[in-house]
């Protein structure tokens, strides 16, 4: 059987008395604001949580290779960072997003394809916690079709200049946003198609302008804003790994990205099942707690299915990550894992909420409760770093059907 090492456990519960202790008592109040607590984050760092996939040369917790660890024994893998996820997510979806984001989409990215120059400038405080970085790849008119991108980049005397728009982009407004990650067309290949790179640039760079946040259905303590750049000037260093291969870089950022959301959904039905539980064991109707009919009880039953059935394909997923690092298994198998566990931890989630709400019936409509945060949190699950649709796509090409 499947499980997850007593390093993985012990971390898990080291992060969930961290979030029972510091988020759990002002989440609400955070929700009802729509407020980012960006003092949250250096202590998220100081717990070592956005270093985890980090190396420890450049600030984080990950041991080099050749050190003698294995995953989850000590440092960080992409094992422990699903589970803060999962853990975080469990008490508010919004905080579960913020650090996926900052890992997945902030700090990945530049770990990956990034210079010495550019690990070394920006990963260190990232990795504490002390910045935030974000990943500009959705626009207006490009979602699914990222191959759409109309943000455009020319190259002369040493600088790019961008020019056009971003939507829908994590930590990229807060005042600790240091850099935004953006892919942008650079050329035009010889069969016709858009050359897409990725330009690293900083905040505060003259014509970089962030828009208001956004007023959303959930998430409302996540920092989402729109982005625009007009006769945005960076140094050519700034371009992120190969020119043309942004692409390619935004398609293996989003593979990781699956899993970690995946993470966060399951934490989200691991929450609705323990709400339902305890509500339908202290819910009395006719004289007796609810759970003792089974229109509710068989409800609850399926709930914690759903939260078993979740974090297996979550972890096994997350396992393969870690394999796939260590050289060990194939990037094709990861890839159909991350797929199959995004799409169903996402519709769990849906599910999930709209059980526990109906369970708790009038009260479940009610903000006092935070099941009515997390049915409003729980459906950007099915659309964020892939839709539903586009997962079972890539399901069905990762079996060899035709397309």
């Amino acid at each position: 059987m499947f499980e997850l090492s007593a390093d993985h456990e012990e971390f898990r519960a080291l992060v969930r008395e961290f979030a029972e202790a510091e988020i759990e008592p002002r989440v609400a109040q955070w929700d009802r604001d729509s407020h980012f607590p960006v003092e949250l984050i250096p202590k998220l760092g100081e717990l070592g949580l956005f270093g985890l996939t980090v190396p420890e040369e450049y600030g984080g917790t990950r041991k080099a290779a050749g050190s003698g660890a294995h995953a989850g024994e000590s440092g960080g893998d992409f094992t422990m960072l699903c589970v803060a996820i999962e853990e975080l997510g469990r008490v508010d979806q919004a905080l579960g997003i913020t650090l996926e984001a900052g890992v997945g989409l902030g700090i990945n990215p530049i770990l990956t394809f990034g210079s010495d120059e550019q690990k070394a400038r920006w990963l260190p405080d990232l990795a504490a916690g002390r910045t935030l970085a974000g990943f500009g790849l959705t626009e207006p008119d490009a979602g699914s079709d990222a191959g759409g991108t109309r943000t455009k980049a020319t190259l002369s005397d040493g600088h790019w200049t961008v020019n056009g728009a971003k939507s829908f982009i994590t930590n990229s407004g807060s005042e600790i946003t240091s850099v935004v990650t953006v892919t942008a067309r650079t050329g035009t290949r010889e069969d016709g198609s858009a050359e897409i790179s990725a330009i690293m640039i900083p905040s505060g760079t003259t014509g970089f302008t962030v828009a208001p946040p956004y007023h959303k259905l959930g998430w409302h303590i996540s920092d989402t804003h729109g982005l625009s750049f007009e006769d945005c000037r960076v140094p050519e260093a700034n371009l992120l790994g190969r020119r043309g291969k942004g692409f390619a870089q935004f398609l293996a950022t989003l593979d990781d990205g699956r899993i970690a959301i995946a993470a966060l959904a399951t934490g989200c039905v691991q929450r609705m099942l323990e709400e339902a539980t305890a509500y339908s064991k202290a819910r009395l109707a006719f004289g007796k707690p609810i759970a003792t009919y089974q229109g509710v009880s068989f409800q609850v039953a399926d709930l914690a299915v759903m939260a078993q059935a979740c974090r297996l394909l979550t972890y096994q997923a997350a396992w393969l990550k870690d394999e796939f690092d260590a050289g060990r298994r194939t990037m094709a198998e990861v890839k159909q894992a991350a797929s199959i566990a995004k799409l169903y931890t996402s519709e769990a989630a849906v599910s999930a909420t709209r059980i526990a709400t109906q369970v708790f019936g009038g009260n479940g409509f009610m903000e006092e409760y935070p099941v009515a945060r997390f049915y409003r949190d729980a459906k950007i699950l099915e659309i964020g770093e892939g839709t539903s649709e586009v997962q079972r796509m890539l399901i069905a090409r990762g079996l060899g059907l035709p397309s």
